[in-house]
């Protein structure tokens, strides 16, 4: 049967490029901020909020603390994806946007553990809550506004944008970090560390300027003129998708898995263990994370042509390849480099091929009435597992002292295996929904 896609009016016109582009400013500013927290834990933290550990206890301390901002990403999800399958995506993508901002702004202005003593590092999970509540609530809300607003051949390319915000949050906040540490280290860990998270505030406003002027998605307009909005949409997705929302925390393992080792990890690992230099190893993520913004989208457009299954399960299995060589050619041949171009292989080609097409794989697994709770929670759990957790389980192996090449490769193929499970069956014909009847459920997703 012939592809029938029905037309909307901001299919053709600017209003879809420019919804498209205020999810990716939007999602911009709020990783930044979300990682700028990721990185001053690997650099700062550990000094200046956990300071009675040692380095490498410290570290995990602070990773903990970064974990906790996962751990609030699921309840900001349901919160958010409730308001946004009852009153709209629009307005909580505006709410998430300042209440991860007024948390970033917060940490700039933290005491310090040697002023304030313990509560600094209560202060300072509590700043972190709140930018996992927020960023909870962003991404199913800046997916769905580009998703929803694409004809579906090219839905692929539309949500991969909201994805390459990530990677381009990273830059900004690395960059950002990066150049104030190059400050005198008494001048860095006294005020230079803070100046990145105070940036947020014009960052932020930004942001909320571009997204107040886009039009709100037409797949919930039709939802609410027909009537069709669920009560309560949290209960009605676990009612009606539970199987597709835990094949799609279980997705969701491998991806963040792997950005947090070349995203975060990676800043222990260089400094610590392969000896570094800081501002090399903050270059190293800049770099690939660059380079990612623009392969995300390239691997995305491939999943319109030859499905989301196919790009998504060669990511999982290259990045199990990957893990023995990565930590085995970098102990053996230490260099920044080396560092560089293994990073660049694992996150700017390995990492888009999972990360690209997932946000549009999410989307098409839900029905509209439920769709923002839905993948949101099934992303967001996914994000704790895989991402949250990351930096904390691969520093603790790390800390095993048998040498990262023997101890982190099995952590990492076994979170690989979990996503290709889960995603060959995700992409399974008949667990897509269409909101088009005569399209066939094969389609993109195989």
């Amino acid at each position: 049967m012939p592809n029938t896609i029905r037309a909307r009016p901001a299919e053709a016109g600017s209003m879809t490029r420019k919804v498209v582009a205020a999810s990716f400013i939007g999602t911009t500013v709020e990783w930044y901020d979300f990682f700028l927290y990721g990185t001053a834990s690997a650099l700062v933290f550990n000094k200046l909020f956990f300071p009675q550990f040692s380095a490498l206890a410290g570290t995990i301390a602070a990773f903990g603390a970064f974990a906790a901002g996962f751990i609030a990403r699921p309840l900001g999800g349901v919160l958010f994806g409730h308001f946004g399958d009852r009153v709209g995506r629009k307005s909580m993508l505006i709410y998430s946007l300042v209440g991860m901002g007024a948390s970033t702004i917060a940490i700039g202005l933290l005491p310090t553990y040697a002023q304030i003593g313990v509560l600094a590092p209560i202060l300072l999970v509590l700043c972190r809550v709140v930018q996992g509540f927020a960023v909870g609530g962003e991404w199913g809300g800046a997916v769905l506004m580009s998703v929803e607003h694409s004809p579906e051949h090219k839905r692929g390319l539309a949500g991969s944008w909201t994805q390459a915000g990530s990677p381009a949050g990273l830059i900004l906040a690395t960059v950002a970090f990066g150049g104030f540490s190059m400050l005198p280290d008494e001048a860095f860990m006294s005020w230079g560390w803070r100046v990145p998270f105070l940036l947020s505030a014009a960052l932020v406003v930004v942001g909320t300027f571009i997204r107040l002027n886009v039009v709100e998605s037409p797949e919930f307009q039709d939802v609410k003129e027909a009537g069709s909005r669920s009560e309560l949409p949290i209960l009605d997705a676990v009612k009606n998708h539970p199987l597709n929302i835990v094949l799609a925390i279980g997705s969701c393992l491998a991806p963040f898995v792997n950005f947090y080792l070349f995203a975060t990890f990676v800043l222990t690992y260089g400094t610590s263990s392969l000896g570094l230099e800081r501002s090399a190893v903050l270059i190293i993520v800049a770099i690939a994370a660059g380079l990612e913004v623009l392969t995300i989208p390239l691997a995305a457009a491939l999943s319109d042509r030859i499905g989301r299954r196919k790009v998504f399960l060669t990511g999982a299995v290259l990045f199990a390849a990957f893990a023995y060589p990565f930590f085995a050619i970098n102990e053996s041949a230490t260099s920044t480099w080396v560092l560089g171009v293994t990073s660049v292989i694992g996150l700017s080609l390995i990492h888009p091929l999972m990360y690209g097409p997932m946000a549009t794989l999410f989307a098409e697994m839900f029905s509209p009435e439920v769709r923002y709770s839905a993948a949101s929670l099934g992303y967001q759990i996914g994000a704790i597992f895989g991402g949250g957790f990351a930096p904390l389980i691969l520093t603790a192996l790390l800390a095993t002292g048998i040498g990262a090449a023997a101890a982190l490769p099995p952590y990492l193929i076994a979170v690989s295996v979990l996503t290709f499970i889960s995603v060959f069956f995700a992409t399974q014909p008949g667990r897509r929904y269409s909101t088009e009847p005569e399209r066939t459920t094969k389609g993109t997703l195989e």
